[in-house]
């Protein structure tokens, strides 16, 4: 049975936040020693609330994340930015995979576009008329392109029939 999508927003009901709160920092901790186990990673968590204790809470223990934190800050800065992502360079990455996403649609869009002229046009519908020079170039190209197709399939399947 599928989970109830819940609305990312702030918890006004004062216990029902707090509740919240306990009930997802417990999940949270419990996927930090989950990973470390199943990766067999070293890892530490800090969940640190005013509103709910005046304590941070750190898994797996203090001194460990102390000595873990200390570790990553002897390294160099090269290796400690590796695989960090701020807010601004996520944002431009996906920005970037979705516009090539979107350039790739049109594209895929044209080809169809084109198709589909082709295909009107050999049953004897009037549409070429109405393309532009371009437009034109680009059925050419279409339709020389399917011809090579299917001259290769015809030779590889005479190949095929004379073996």
């Amino acid at each position: 049975m599928s989970r109830k999508k819940i609305k990312l927003a702030y918890i006004t009901n004062d216990s029902a936040r707090k509740t919240t709160y306990k009930k997802r920092s417990k999940g949270l901790l419990k996927k930090v020693r989950e990973i470390t186990t199943l990766c067999g990673i070293q890892a530490f968590a800090v969940i640190n609330s005013p509103d709910f204790g005046s304590q941070a809470e750190v898994w797996p223990s203090l001194e460990d994340a102390r000595r873990l934190l200390s570790e990553f800050k002897k390294l160099p800065l090269t290796k400690q930015n590796k695989n960090m992502v701020n807010q601004e360079s996520f944002l431009e990455q996906s920005l970037a995979k979705a516009t090539q996403q979107l350039r790739k649609l049109r594209e895929e869009n044209r080809q169809k576009e084109l198709k589909e002229v082709m295909f009107e046009s050999l049953s004897g519908k009037g549409i070429l008329q109405s393309l532009n020079a371009m437009d034109l170039d680009e059925v050419d190209l279409l339709i020389k392109q399917n011809l090579a197709d299917i001259d290769n399939r015809v030779r590889v399947l005479t190949k095929a029939s004379r073996s």
